[in-house]
């Protein structure tokens, strides 16, 4: 006789219509009161009760930032999943749709305000240097829509052989480069330049950050702006860019000024070696920090290579989350709710990153998995499990322990410029991308020649 098992479980989940508005594990991050608070403070919440209330539309856009591959009403499926036994609504479409425009954006933004931040101490490695946080801000280009109302604000870009297929926007954000956490984000159409947004970021910088930016951010304006602030600067410019000797540093650096903001230059060779062979680049960095004592030039260009994380926060982004795919909103007020209910599902999964590693003393948060976190959080969704924290609190969670069960090795540094990988044309594409992993070894030659 075949044996059968019964396997029981209990949810722990809002009750009555308010069910299906969760993330799974991931609401005890973002639990019921804060996006009740959420709604109070943007004036969102309904007037009566309906099958979709306020707090369920909220939870509906974020879990819909973890499933862009499906329609809104698979993302509902999902979130009713696990709510076997309770009664739940099943909306159409058009009403989920009437859910999400009656919410409109301000929530997500509230919430990903009160979100954003490092989520780390001094004490964890990788995020700090000399006691500064280390930060990045770079820009990346989305895709969106291709919609009459998204054309009207986002414009295709120009390019080689007809341009662009959709509208783009431009999403530039300021990312503490250790944990990978957004300290602040903004974005405008792709039209819109980076150093034109990047301003409206300086606002969230201190005196106790260093912010790595690339040559497009050396700007004499922007760095004045960003000295102003307190935080310092370490930013690479072109290698023959004229700036004034006016005195030599014991290191081989030397002090100068970039437009009126007092800097040292730093001139660098450094030399690649792989099995595959090496290659030699010059680098020419500038930083605010004028101390050669305090801050050698060796240090501050081994530093430099930390900016590639923001790199890596954009490819998590677009890539593991997204897929590839192009935004779904067909106007610009959806897309201002969409890319911040994306910030709000991205920044909860690195909060719970970041927890998970700091429960191991030493880890490096590098080596915790983006996708081993997403794809957990996705099933906990589907299941409706660890919605409600239990009577006895699990500070690690099943992301977490999931995490440091699936840790990746350390990180190999980075041997090879970024290239375009998949071009608008076929004949703009810089030839075959190697992707091979290499172990490397890296030589730094401080340049001490006399002519800048």
């Amino acid at each position: 006789m075949e044996s059968k098992s019964v396997i029981n479980r209990t949810l722990v989940v809002a009750s009555g219509p308010f069910a299906p508005g969760h993330l799974g594990e991931l609401t005890q991050l973002m639990p019921f009161e804060m996006v009740d608070e959420a709604l109070k403070q943007t004036g969102r919440v309904q007037q009566r009760v309906r099958d979709l209330p306020s707090r369920v539309a909220v939870y509906l856009m974020v879990a819909g930032a973890l499933f862009p591959e499906l329609g809104w009403r698979q993302v509902w499926q999902r979130l009713t999943a696990g709510l076997t036994g309770l009664t739940v609504a099943a909306p159409t479409g058009a009403a989920m749709a009437q859910a999400r425009k009656r919410i409109a954006a301000a929530p997500l933004r509230w919430l990903f305000e009160l979100l954003r931040g490092p989520s780390a101490g001094t004490a964890t490695p990788g995020t700090h240097w000399h006691g500064l946080l280390v930060c990045a801000i770079d820009g990346t280009v989305m895709s969106v829509a291709d919609s009459p109302a998204n054309l009207a604000v986002y414009p295709k870009q120009r390019g080689n052989h007809g341009g662009a297929g959709y509208p783009a926007l431009r999403l530039l954000t300021l990312l503490a480069c250790g944990t990978r956490t957004l300290l602040d984000a903004v974005f405008a159409p792709a039209s819109t330049g980076e150093t034109t947004l990047a301003p409206r970021l300086l606002e969230r910088l201190h005196r106790d950050m260093i912010v790595l930016l690339d040559r497009n951010f050396a700007v004499c304006a922007l760095i004045q702006a960003i000295a102003a602030t307190g935080a310092h600067v370490l930013v690479r410019v072109k290698n023959g860019r004229r700036l004034p000797l006016l005195a030599r540093c014991h290191d081989g650096s030397y002090l100068s000024r970039l437009g009126a903001t007092p800097v040292r230059v730093i001139d660098a060779v450094i030399t690649i070696t792989t099995r595959a062979g090496h290659r030699t680049s010059a680098y020419r960095l500038v930083t605010t920090l004028t101390d050669a004592h305090r801050h050698p030039a060796a240090d501050l260009l081994t530093l430099y290579h930390q900016r590639w994380e923001i790199e890596t926060a954009y490819l998590e982004i677009k890539s593991t989350i997204l897929g590839g795919r192009v935004l779904r909103a067909r106007t610009p007020d959806g897309l201002d709710q969409e890319v911040h209910a994306l910030l709000v599902a991205y920044q909860l999964l690195r909060l719970a990153m970041a927890e998970a590693t700091t429960h191991r003393p030493g880890l490096d948060p590098d080596r915790a998995s983006f996708t081993i976190a997403l794809n957990t959080a996705r099933d906990l969704v589907i299941q409706a499990a660890g919605v409600i924290a239990d009577t006895v609190i699990d500070l690690l969670g099943t992301i977490g322990r999931q995490v440091l069960a699936n840790l990746m090795p350390d990180r190999r540094i980075r041997t090879r410029p970024r290239l375009v990988k998949r071009a608008i044309s076929k004949h703009n594409a810089r030839g075959t991308v190697d992707r091979t992993s290499y172990k490397a070894t890296i030589g730094i030659e401080i340049r001490t020649s006399s002519e800048p």
